[in-house]
């Protein structure tokens, strides 16, 4: 075997496209030209924005518990009253209310190991309301500061791009009561 010639290399790998992100994150693009603030497609006058700010959601860990121990309560009734019983329906009941319980649990554990969450709020005059989430809270810090900026200067441009958590946020907060006007209200929503 010859080591003395020339080394060859290997061709370069083909262009493949970078792995895509998590499914549970998107980029949002925002921007302020010309005294408007733009998150994505949507656009906010800079003069109809009331309030900016940032806080963090933290899961609703107390209601997944209470939310587990009243579906629990009725499997393990089964479980428990036919123990050492043994026919074709026991044997269904018995495997029902194990699946009942393993889901539940999963349930539960799914939200107490979910992560806080900082969350920028832009809120106006009016109804609307926009929310960006991100794992880094000083990126929304720092955003708060960009809009508070260009909201002072009417002449303030910049572009941001955000990368935006998706987060369902019935495991982070309670029951959301939505009352606009006095009117037809809906309540609680759940």
């Amino acid at each position: 075997m010859d080591t003395t010639g020339p080394l060859v290399t290997p061709p370069p790998p083909p262009n493949r496209p970078p792995a895509p992100p998590p499914r549970d994150v998107t980029t949002i693009d925002v921007s302020v030209s010309r005294s408007l603030l733009w998150v994505n497609r949507a656009c906010y006058p800079l003069g109809n924005i009331a309030r900016v700010h940032t806080y963090v959601v933290v899961p609703d860990r107390w209601a997944a518990v209470k939310r587990f121990l009243a579906i629990v309560v009725i499997p393990v009734l089964v479980l428990s009253v036919t123990s050492g019983e043994s026919d074709e329906g026991v044997d269904i009941a018995r495997f029902v209310s194990l699946a009942v319980l393993v889901f539940a649990l999963a349930d539960m554990l799914i939200v107490l190991f979910r992560p806080e969450h900082s969350v920028l709020a832009i809120e106006t005059t009016g109804v609307a309301i926009a929310l960006l989430t991100s794992r880094d809270a000083s990126v929304l810090s720092d955003l708060v500061r960009r809009i508070a900026l260009a909201i002072e200067n009417p002449d303030a441009d910049f572009h941001v791009q955000v990368e935006q958590l998706t987060v369902n946020m019935k495991n982070y907060t309670g029951d959301t009561v939505n009352i606009v006007g006095g009117r037809d209200h809906k309540g609680i929503v759940k």
